[in-house]
């Protein structure tokens, strides 16, 4: 399996793309900025997103999506947006409301509409794709009801993505005794912005530090979600909380992969 990094940005300037992962050629992992890097072609292949939650640094791909892709897609099944009922009542009541996005659930027309919107639930497994790929959905502790995703490989290794986070003990209740490759983690805020991580629910350099001591040190940790212009900053701080801690930020553009 491999695994496109299309954005991973806490938010957007040159070069800095909002979060998207594209999962093989098939599913896409949240749908920030990065959906925009994609051909025409490659988005009219997708035929699953999964929304950690509802916020639009993670979702705005979504509409905009839906209305490239629509007339390629006549005749093939809906795109499923597979998310949490309370994430995908925000998209119903917020978005696809006629009145700042058209309604693509409801468009080409309402039998056969471009995006059908299904809820998935904490601690359920989604088999997705002809190769019917399993997907646990983990525990997020954000300020909206939010969830993190693991892709399992044949091997019985995982790529796990925590979605937007702060302290969670109940994702590492979740990962006990799991083959962990490969985490992504996010880090949003340079410790200068401890309280305001702290108010939103997102990672600094030191909870993100007492987070790390339930993972291994073989897992690879891999860092998301920096706000753009705080990359240096927040390395050089959790070098400070964790020497001779290997972690790696992502960069849009990267493809992981997990045998």
């Amino acid at each position: 399996m491999n695994i496109r990094i299309l954005g991973c940005s806490g938010s957007i300037a040159q070069g800095c793309r909002t979060t998207s992962f594209l999962l093989d050629d098939d599913v896409l992992i949240d749908a920030g900025t990065g959906v925009g890097d994609l051909t025409l072609d490659e988005l009219a292949r997708i035929d699953h997103i999964l929304l950690s939650h509802s916020h639009l640094d993670h979702v705005l791909g979504v509409p905009l999506m839906a209305d490239s892709v629509m007339r390629r897609r006549q005749g093939r099944a809906p795109i499923q947006v597979h998310a949490l009922p309370e994430t995908l009542q925000v998209l119903r009541q917020h978005l696809f409301n006629d009145r700042l996005w058209p309604d693509f659930t409801r468009l080409p027309s309402a039998s056969q509409p471009v995006l059908q919107l299904r809820p998935l639930a904490i601690g359920q497994t989604l088999h997705l794709g002809a190769a019917q790929r399993a997907i646990d959905v983990l525990p997020a502790a954000h300020a909206v009801p939010a969830c993190g995703y693991a892709v399992n490989a044949p091997s019985g290794r995982s790529w796990v993505y925590t979605g937007d986070t702060g302290p969670n003990p109940a994702l590492w209740a979740a990962l006990a005794g799991r083959s962990v490759a490969q985490l992504v983690i996010e880090v949003a805020f340079a410790e200068s912005e401890r309280a305001i991580a702290a108010d939103s629910h997102h990672h600094c350099p030191s909870s993100l530090a007492d987070e790390l001591r339930h993972v291994p040190d073989g897992t690879d940790v891999l860092l998301t979600h920096i706000k753009p212009g705080e990359l240096d900053t927040i390395r050089a701080e959790l070098a400070q909380r964790l020497p001779g801690r290997r972690l790696q930020a992502l960069a849009a553009g990267q493809t992981l992969h997990l045998d």
